[in-house]
């Protein structure tokens, strides 16, 4: 009797066991894999492996420019075996959100805090003084007065300088006085180095015959953008330009549709998203700047597990700026700018 039990028992078993072998590894969850690796692994020989713990908080993930950051962080901490922490404020306007944030990251006992700051200025002090006890690296935005362990991040100044070269190359400066006429929407005034891009733009307009003649500060969301832009529109009956941020460069598209297409505004932006790439693959889109943010967030992943390996670090890293128009389709690196389009955000990850 005690034999057919024994029989019985086993056949209960052995097809569990059977079924996770004819699978394939990739065909297994990490839960799987790792319950696998335990069950045939003498628990007395092992050695742990503690992972490095890196929190990131962003602004907001309501655009692809910080969905695409998020692909690069991913993919990078996959490779590198960390665990991965993301949290994100829900706009440029929530600075308590945010700190609150910093908070949860402490709590979760990061060994690192990558800060894109929803501030230039206003969390400087209170940054600068956790960074004696953690050490923080600026994302993408920088931080007024002082730099904090390290940064990767392009100079905003650049990236509106870079827009207004590119037309002072297609209008040179003349001593006409019919100049071309320019919208600007950078974008929040206080947040995301909108005011910086302003000034290089207009450093850079100097040298050409287009003058800006709107400035439009506001929210990088769609309903305020949108507002935005049809205000403008009615305000001014020529426009030769719409320039500023992804939303807004989005959404003029089938705003400017309408006009006739000999005064119809040439839109440009000043950073590239999902929806500004395939307005320029349209021919609806004049230009973008790419500062190529999936390999920003790969940069910013090796940096602070270099820095945690008491490794040498440049502590001001950025990628190159590349202008993107129809014509440089062909050549431009788009796997280092844009999420593939089914990616959707990840807020954690362990290895």
């Amino acid at each position: 009797m005690n034999i057919l039990v024994l029989i019985l028992s086993l056949l209960v078993v052995l097809p569990v066991w059977g079924n996770i072998s004819e699978r394939t590894n990739t065909e297994l969850t990490n839960t799987e894999l790792t319950s696998t690796k335990i069950s045939t692994t003498d628990k007395s020989t092992s050695k742990p492996n503690k992972s490095k713990r890196i929190c990131a908080v962003y602004p907001h993930l309501k655009d692809s420019y910080w969905l695409s950051i998020n692909f690069g962080m991913v993919k990078r901490a996959k490779e590198q075996k960390i665990s991965l922490k993301v949290l994100e404020a829900g706009g440029y306007d929530n600075n308590i959100e945010q700190w609150a944030q910093i908070e949860q990251c402490l709590k979760w006992q990061a060994d690192a805090i990558l800060v894109g700051a929803v501030y230039y200025d206003q969390q400087t002090d209170m940054l600068l003084k956790l960074n004696k006890s953690t050490p923080l690296f600026s994302l993408v935005n920088e931080i007024y007065r002082s730099p904090l362990t390290a940064r990767v991040g392009v100079n905003w100044y650049q990236m509106g300088a870079k827009l207004g070269e590119f037309l002072a190359i297609k209008h040179p400066k003349t001593n006409s006085s019919n100049k071309l006429k320019l919208a600007w929407f950078p974008g929040h005034k206080t947040g995301g180095g909108s005011q910086q891009a302003t000034l290089g733009l207009q450093d850079a307009l100097e040298h050409s015959d287009v003058e800006i003649i709107v400035i439009k500060y506001g929210l990088n969301e769609k309903i305020r953008q949108f507002s935005l832009l049809r205000e403008t529109l009615n305000e001014f009956s020529a426009i030769d330009y719409l320039a500023g941020n992804a939303i807004m460069a989005e959404m003029a598209i089938s705003e400017v549709a309408g006009i006739n297409i000999n005064t119809r505004p040439k839109i440009l932006s000043h950073y590239l998203s999902h929806g500004v790439y395939r307005g320029i693959v349209r021919g609806k889109i004049l230009m973008a700047n790419s500062e190529q943010m999936v390999l920003q967030g790969k940069m910013a992943i090796d940096q602070a597990i270099d820095y945690l390996s008491n490794k040498p670090i440049n502590r001001q890293q950025a990628p190159k700026i590349l202008n993107l128009t129809q014509e440089s389709l062909g050549q431009f690196p788009v796997t280092d700018s844009l999420s593939p389009s089914h990616f959707n955000p990840v807020y954690s990850l362990t290895p």
